[in-house]
């Protein structure tokens, strides 16, 4: 690290010194009302406890120490001058985490129900002061303040495994937390890339599966991890002695955050099986030439018929659980390949004991024999959304990263969730426009969408969302290595869904958390402390109402002016300046850029190609609803001139286990004589191409005449991505009315991962001339 976590939270506050009429909290208190006048901060303020404890001593010497340190004056009890005054007192309808501030000329008073809320009013204050040493004069407005989170589980995870952090880093990954009254830091210790905890009774985990061979010249998706139980060949890694972790969780207590551990199970558990190889399906299948152990998933699970490796879990939580006091145990359970069980005596034996159906019921049973030895230490554990399959355990919280339906199912079953989609809450994917940002692992999550974020999805009644215990973002660092790209990945978006999890819904407002975040962005630089400058990229989004195709240019940035051509030609700040959405009428290009201050923001134009046919802008209907998880560009993807890429998350309505069922009217009756639907193929992702597609006209719209059914010629075993075109050309006929009907394969096929689970179909634009 290239500077010190200082004692108090290596905190960005945001105040402005000098003469201040407003302040720029985040998270944006519940209440704040302005007052006329400035309480001045000299030598002769003097700092009081109204009943003194040890946890209010400490919040105090936080604040102390950090006003110290950028005024230069040392508060003292019993000056003179005027005083700023911390207690604990009974406050009705503010919660344990709540706190009152009020702010006067001659007097702070700083008041809470717990130390909790004291610290996290102390933030607030300290948010009103400068960045670092000033010889300017240091004034925080007169103000009330009254403020309580919205949720208890204010979050994030940091992933320790694919690439090790200092404890140095952990602890200003804290700090950050902190300072913006996030309360729990999920501590991701293990996965198949390496296990970062000591634990003393299997010293193999730390000599062993915490290093691996030095992999990092290569991209992270090469054929594999890979582990040598030689030292001098396994030279790339680290793990935190058990010291070392009761130190960091002794550091975020301090601060008012939970750490709560990962142990990863029974999946991802390669580098566990590197050094305990026995607690796998087949040893001998994970061990390539020279000792070197790859790791290859699904072939590395816990197995789940070994009495041996429940024994070992155990043992290891025990000790996990005597570093760690949280209430809250997370033990994986997502993305377990079931492969190695399907093929595994002992796996298929415990499944006729048990007398379980199928591997989705013995991961279950695995996952519940887990969760009763958790409970019987007074844990509780808590798991990603895969949890949920064969059966939830009974007292499991999930956490629901696979969008939002497995934690709605949980809810709905009266269970707790901690909501974590990948889209919002995934911190590795993009913040800005890819061509200017650092390589990350793809998707797109900007600071907007995170600050839109509503954790309680529409599909919960009242009750049903007060299952939901708040959200976190994770950080998986297969593409970060370092602690400044670890920094510059969270921030600025850690401090927006900070505010999203605090404050009211009905107080958010873009435009004003924008405003409020620039003086923290400026105390971001004066740290040193890196962070994405913003998101500069040019969305160029369809519009189809009325029958008619549109298109609309938008920028995150409120500053920005945006310019565009379509032509395909390279746009300048003498192209087309950006006013309203305009129609397309023909086949086109745009490409598009946004100027700030008079220069150009993008390395490279924003670009979308658009296709026009008789079918453009007009109106789709579905028989059966598409997935809710691809809604591309809304209700009529398939008519918006745009054709689907290889990035199966955009531009693809989606369809498992059902067909897609397409009509379409062209408003008018016309000549008709080709029509196409394009579809996709990702063996990998469970998405196939339709057994066969279906075209047909109609003049009514009820009574319709099939053209022809075009079967698929690609086999649902070509593994490599195919995009398809299904299409038909025929005589002229005239008609009102299109309707185009893609047989789902149904299944996944057999030797597939997914065998005998719903199959996924992609379709994208139909096309009709």
């Amino acid at each position: 690290m290239k500077r010190n976590v200082v004692l108090l939270l290596c905190l960005i506050v945001s105040g402005l010194s000098g003469a201040q009429t407003s302040v720029h909290i985040i998270p944006q208190p519940v209440n704040l009302e302005m007052k006329s006048g400035n309480f001045i901060v000299d030598d002769k303020t003097s700092i009081k406890i109204s009943k003194k404890d040890k946890e209010t001593e400490r919040v105090v010497h936080f604040f102390t120490e950090y006003v110290k340190k950028v005024t230069g004056f040392d508060l003292k009890a019993n000056s003179k001058g005027n005083k700023i005054v911390f207690g604990i007192e009974k406050i009705e309808g503010i919660g344990e985490e709540g706190y009152l501030i009020s702010v006067n000329p001659n007097e702070i008073l700083v008041k809470a129900n717990t130390s909790k809320g004291l610290f996290y009013g102390m933030q607030s204050l300290l948010q009103t002061l400068p960045f670092s040493r000033t010889n300017d004069l240091v004034q925080i407005p007169s103000m009330e303040i009254k403020d309580y989170p919205r949720f208890q589980w204010r979050g994030m995870m940091l992933d320790v495994s694919r690439h090790f952090f200092a404890p140095e880093l952990v602890k200003e990954f804290i700090d950050l937390l902190a300072a913006y009254k996030m309360n729990v830091f999920h501590w991701h210790l293990v996965d198949g890339a390496g296990w970062r905890l000591e634990i003393k009774k299997y010293p193999k985990l730390t000599q062993q599966a915490a290093w691996r061979i030095d992999d990092t010249a290569k991209p992270w998706n090469w054929a594999g991890i890979e582990f040598n139980s030689d030292r001098s060949k396994s030279t790339y890694g680290g793990y935190y002695t058990q010291e070392q972790a009761k130190d960091i969780v002794a550091y975020a207590k301090e601060r008012n955050i939970t750490v709560v551990p990962e142990i990863e199970m029974p999946g991802h558990s390669e580098a566990a099986m590197a050094a305990y190889p026995e607690l796998s399906c087949n040893s001998k299948v994970n061990f390539g030439v020279s000792g070197n152990f790859f790791a290859s998933k699904g072939e590395s699970n816990y197995c789940a018929g070994n009495d041996q490796a429940f024994a070992f879990l155990e043992d290891i939580l025990t000790e996990v659980m005597a570093i760690f006091p949280s209430k809250y145990i997370h033990i994986g359970g997502d993305e377990v390949d079931k492969t190695s069980w399907k093929n595994c005596a002992k796996c298929q034996a415990r499944m006729k004991a048990e007398q379980l159906k199928d591997e989705k019921e013995l991961q279950s049973y695995f996952i519940r024999r887990i969760e009763k030895f958790v409970v019987s230490k007074n844990r509780k554990m808590i798991g990603w959304d895969e949890i949920l399959e064969g059966g939830l355990a009974p007292e499991a919280t999930v956490m629901s990263w696979q969008g939002e339906a497995g934690g709605i199912e949980a809810a709905k079953m009266g269970h707790d969730v901690i909501m974590t989609p990948g889209s919002p809450c995934y911190f590795d994917h993009y913040q800005g426009d890819p061509e200017t940002e650092p390589a990350a692992i793809g998707g797109f999550n900007t600071l907007k969408k995170v600050y839109n974020y509503e954790p309680i999805p529409t599909e919960l009644t009242q009750e049903e969302g007060k299952r939901v215990m708040g959200s976190q973002a994770n950080l998986w660092t297969e593409y970060i290595p370092t602690a400044e790209q670890a920094e510059y990945m969270i921030l600025p978006r850690m401090p927006a869904l900070a505010e999203v999890l605090w404050s009211t819904k009905e107080q958010r407002n873009w435009e004003d958390f924008n405003k409020r975040l620039q003086p923290h962005l400026v105390g971001f630089d004066q740290k040193g402390l890196h962070y994405s400058k913003g998101n500069f990229k040019v969305d160029i989004k369809p519009i189809v109402e009325n029958g008619k195709l549109s298109i609309a240019l938008e920028t995150e940035n409120s500053d920005g002016v945006i310019y565009y051509t379509t032509d395909g030609s390279t746009p300048t700040t003498g192209s087309i300046k950006y006013e309203k959405p305009f129609d397309v009428n023909s086949f086109m290009t745009v490409k598009a850029i946004m100027v700030l201050n008079n220069k150009v923001m993008n390395t490279k134009p924003a670009e979308q190609s658009f296709t026009f046919n008789k079918a453009t802008g007009k109106t789709v209907a579905y028989t059966n609803p598409n997935s809710k998880y691809y809604p591309a560009n809304g209700a009529n993807t398939l008519t918006d001139g745009i054709k689907g890429t290889k990035n199966i998350g955009k531009q693809w309505h989606a369809f498992n286990g059902k067909d897609l069922v397409a009509t379409i009217d062209l408003g008018a009756t016309t000549n008709v004589s080709s029509i196409t639907l394009g579809c996709i193929q990702n063996w990998g992702q469970w998405v196939f191409l339709p057994q066969w597609v279906k075209f047909e006209v109609s003049n009514d719209g009820i009574n319709f005449k099939e053209i022809k059914t075009v079967n698929n010629s690609v086999s649902a075993s070509e593994k490599e991505m195919v995009i398809k075109d299904f299409a038909v050309k025929f005589t002229e006929e005239k008609a009102k009315v299109v309707r185009v009907t893609a047989k789902n394969l149904g299944l996944c096929p057999q030797g597939h991962p997914g065998e005998n689970q719903s199959a996924w179909l992609f379709v994208d634009e139909i096309t009709v001339e």
